[in-house]
């Protein structure tokens, strides 16, 4: 299937999307393109933690899942979040359904480091003709980043940047855009409109990109080496998508790619 795109939604922007990213989902859909959705859920889950009082800790970014946090984390994104999504869509005329790693066997994990991170997982399988399935008859998958562990039983708690990445490339999409609190990938305050894979790896190193950047970034790039087109970073604040041209931080594979 082509004209994918697969858009990953920071769970800090799920309660303040404008109704003009639905109509450009809409608008997407209308053109020809499929869109995918991906969401976090960060924000929601530290809520909830506090309330229950249930300590939590980040290593390198991550935010190590014991088993008492894996069932607050799978709550918040599998339950408000996907539903709150879904309500969205729907609200806009838009076809939706939303979807953990575990339906239709769509992601299998295994640990990343279980002894450093817990049950933090790393995908090593996806299914594409589930969601591809879904597509053609015109649902717009809101899939929750949580994936199932080989042994059915174990489930594990997904970075969402990563999981959109991993759907992209998977499904082959035309481009993943990860929608966020800014409007892109800042140097001095300013917009980087188009940039490369390996100025994004002097960004890092000099200090431009950093902290859940990091991530985003890397997805992207996980993707572009994979084969994609190029990847995006917009900020879901102001009215973003007129059909497919959309405004943010560029990333392509090679220089010349972005001139």
């Amino acid at each position: 299937m082509k004209n994918i795109i697969v858009i990953k939604c920071g769970g800090s922007m799920i309660d303040t999307l404008s109704d003009d990213f639905f109509i450009g989902i809409k608008k997407m859909q209308e053109t020809g393109f499929y869109p995918v959705i991906v969401h976090g859920g960060g924000p929601a889950i530290n809520d909830l933690l506090k309330d229950l009082q249930i300590q939590s800790e980040f290593v390198n970014g991550l935010r190590k899942t014991t088993h008492e946090i894996m069932e607050v984390v799978e709550m918040v994104l599998s339950g408000t979040i996907t539903n709150k999504l879904v309500r969205k869509f729907q609200k806009h005329g838009i076809s939706s359904i939303g979807i953990t790693g575990s339906d239709g066997g769509l992601m299998y994990a295994k640990p990343k480091d279980l002894e450093t991170l817990g049950l933090v997982g790393e995908i090593t399988r996806v299914n594409q003709k589930f969601l591809t399935d879904l597509l053609s008859i015109g649902m717009v998958p809101v899939i929750s980043p949580i994936a199932i562990g080989l042994n059915h039983e174990d489930y594990y708690n997904i970075n969402a940047d990563t999981v959109a990445g991993e759907i992209a490339v998977a499904l082959n999409a035309e481009k993943v855009i990860f929608v966020t609190d800014v409007p892109g990938v800042l140097k001095d305050n300013e917009i980087i409109e188009k940039t490369t894979e390996s100025e994004i790896l002097g960004f890092i190193d000099d200090g431009t990109i950093s902290g859940g950047m990091i991530p985003k970034v890397m997805a992207a790039i996980h993707s572009l080496n994979s084969g994609m087109k190029e990847a995006m970073i917009v900020s879901g604040h102001k009215p973003l998508l007129d059909g497919v041209q959309i405004k943010g931080t560029t990333i392509k594979k090679e220089l010349e790619a972005v001139k």
